[in-house]
């Protein structure tokens, strides 16, 4: 395959502090490169860095000649303060600068809308909510469509059905990109390479061609590769140090040689070890109490309702050890409002709710107001003392603090210049140490990276008591849930045995919904649900069609000025003949996508 962009020796600070040194990769046709390491490490320095918005301290950045290069940063930059300015208007301006007629703006203006759900096109910018901003940001990003596009936590703001409607489109769009995300799910159902960037590894980073379960075992394989290494190393140092002890002298080129060589593999040993440190993280599982009772928490017909608005109900749960519930619902739909209840916080409206004598609760609040930011760290994990006591045993704080990936030298500086995946640690930290029954956990995964997010998935996978999770990571949610309950907001609720069950209910009330005809239509006897449905699945398909045909087509076009074959004429012809195939491929599949539409 092509190379598209290639770094050499790519380095950056800030401050004193490297983020990442001597990175040197590339990135090819047909890959779709998902970008994760801790935070901290740089990743959305990196992507800043390719697309030229921030210049590295050294080594190079080469794309390939003419390469059309997309970028989506974190935060969106639309001018939604003018009066009036719309989305489609903010779809046009992405295509400004093109060379594109105003049909070709036009068709492709309102096939991205349609394909990013966006149902009126007129409606402004400025009234859109964070998930809706985020969709309009991938629409502008992909509507030019790049050779290559780089994407900064696309799923930032999304809903789970805003990261499934993510994933749907960047898979219908075959463009290559490299995509930071600390959404396992989505790694693993739209890349087919991972680089994980990250100081523990000699080169800076971690490659591996596949998805993310590929990734886990690649990664695991090289660990355990660097393990056996190490302990090689370390008998062969023995033997050399014990050499060197019985007086070696540098009086021979022989001899001389030979202590050198003896620096090098102890230089190689110490490398390792630092290397191999970095990547043992002590498993770490919650306090548990010691109640067996079968019925932790017993709720029959219970149902709450807010501002008039039935939230659900009525719904009957039963809580015993070793449950583990996965809660899914859009924003305002009640799942606060029931771990509320669960906690006993909160009364149902009507219905009885009853909890175990003596029941030992702990709650994860997502918004985290319990740190004292002008505590330091070592504060914070144990108050003036310098034991934690877990699980009936002393812990030194700097032996706790380790165990969640902190340094010592991070102890004595205050809270408020943690990032927020630190703090976010350092409450799980605390949570740990409180003996529970239930725990209750609303969105603990914000703001932490993938190797404290790996840490949280275990703990909480070994926990003997109930849990109940709140999340919109679905692939923490797989891991730890054994079932599911989805509140939709309209007083309705269901249990469902895995993701995947809960996701093809969503896709077929989607399709029932765009299928129900209104009541004018229903009247006058418009078309079938079954022939509305139909349509527009017609129609989705014609347009994917049309975008890869088009991909295609300026693909072929780009082979066809390659100067590398100007003067070769046989590869001339074969190329003017591809491209004129794949511009009358365009050209038939938008008319006939113009005869459905009426045109």
């Amino acid at each position: 395959m092509a190379i598209l962009l290639s770094c050499q020796d790519l380095s950056k600070s800030f401050g004193s502090r490297p983020l990442f040194e001597g990175l040197s990769f590339g990135l090819e046709e047909g890959e779709r490169t998902g970008l994760i390491g801790p935070n901290g490490a740089g990743k959305s320095t990196l992507l800043k860095i390719l697309a030229g918005a921030e210049t590295q301290d050294s080594g190079a950045v080469t794309p390939r000649r003419g390469l059309r290069l997309g970028y989506l940063a974190q935060q969106d930059s639309f001018t939604d303060a003018a009066e009036g300015w719309t989305v489609r208007g903010e779809i046009v301006k992405a295509l400004d600068g093109l060379g594109l007629e105003d049909y070709e703006i036009d068709r492709r203006a309102s096939a991205g809308l349609a394909a990013a759900g966006f149902a009126d096109p007129a409606q402004g910018v400025n009234v859109l909510s964070g998930g809706w901003r985020k969709r309009l940001a991938i629409l502008a990003a992909t509507v030019r469509e790049p050779d290559l596009l780089l994407l900064d936590e696309p799923t930032n703001h999304l809903d789970i059905e805003g990261v499934l409607w993510l994933e749907n489109f960047i898979t219908d769009y075959k463009f290559p990109f490299l995509v930071v995300t600390h959404d396992r799910r989505f790694l693993e159902r739209v890349t087919n390479r991972v680089i994980e960037l990250n100081k523990r590894y000699p080169e800076g980073y971690f490659n591996s061609v596949g998805n993310y379960s590929k990734f886990l075992e690649n990664r695991e394989s090289f660990f355990d590769a660097q393990a056996s290494r190490e302990e090689s190393v370390r008998n062969i140092v023995r033997t050399e140090i014990a050499w060197l002890r019985r007086g070696a002298r540098a009086r021979t080129t022989k001899q001389k040689a030979h202590i050198d060589r003896a620096g090098e593999w102890i230089k190689e040993l110490s490398e390792l070890e630092y290397h191999n440190a970095q990547n043992r993280t002590a498993s770490l599982d919650f306090t548990a109490g010691d109640r067996q009772a079968n019925r932790l928490i017993h709720a029959v017909n219970i149902s709450k309702s807010l501002g008039g608005r039935k939230l659900f109900g009525p719904l009957d749960l039963t809580l015993g050890p070793g449950e583990k519930l996965g809660l899914l619902g859009g924003n305002g739909s009640g799942k606060t409002t029931l771990l509320r209840m669960l906690a006993g916080q909160l009364a149902p409206d009507s219905g009885t709710l009853k909890r175990a004598d003596g029941l030992r609760v702990a709650v994860f609040d997502q918004h985290r107001a319990k740190l004292n930011l002008d505590h330091t760290l070592k504060q914070a994990l144990c108050g003036h003392g310098e034991h934690v006591f877990y699980k009936g045993a002393a812990i030194h704080v700097k032996g706790w603090a380790t165990r969640f990936l902190f340094r010592a030298e991070q102890l004595e500086m205050p809270l408020r210049l943690l990032s927020g995946g630190e703090q976010a640690r350092v409450l799980i930290a605390g949570f740990m140490l409180e003996p529970a029954d239930v725990l209750l956990l609303d969105e603990p995964t914000n703001d932490l990276d993938l190797q404290s997010l790996e840490v949280l998935e275990e703990s909480m996978c070994e926990f003997p008591g109930a849990l109940v999770l709140v999340t919109h990571d679905r692939y923490l949610l797989e891991r730890v849930s054994r079932r599911l309950l989805a509140l939709d907001g309209r007083g309705n609720a269901g249990f469902f045995a895995d993701l995947s069950q809960w996701e093809n209910r969503m896709e077929e009330a989607r399709l029932e919904a765009a299928s129900a005809p209104a009541p004018e239509a229903a009247a006058a006897q418009g078309p079938s649900a079954k022939e509305t449905r139909e349509f527009k699945a017609a129609i989705r398909k014609l347009e994917s069609e049309m975008q890869t045909a088009e991909n295609q087509a300026a693909r072929a076009r780009l082979a066809l000025e390659d100067p590398a074959i100007a003067t070769n004429s046989e590869e001339l012809a074969a190329r003017h003949k591809k491209l004129d195939a794949a511009l009358a491929k365009v050209e038939a599949l938008f008319l006939r996508w113009s005869e459905l539409h009426g045109d």
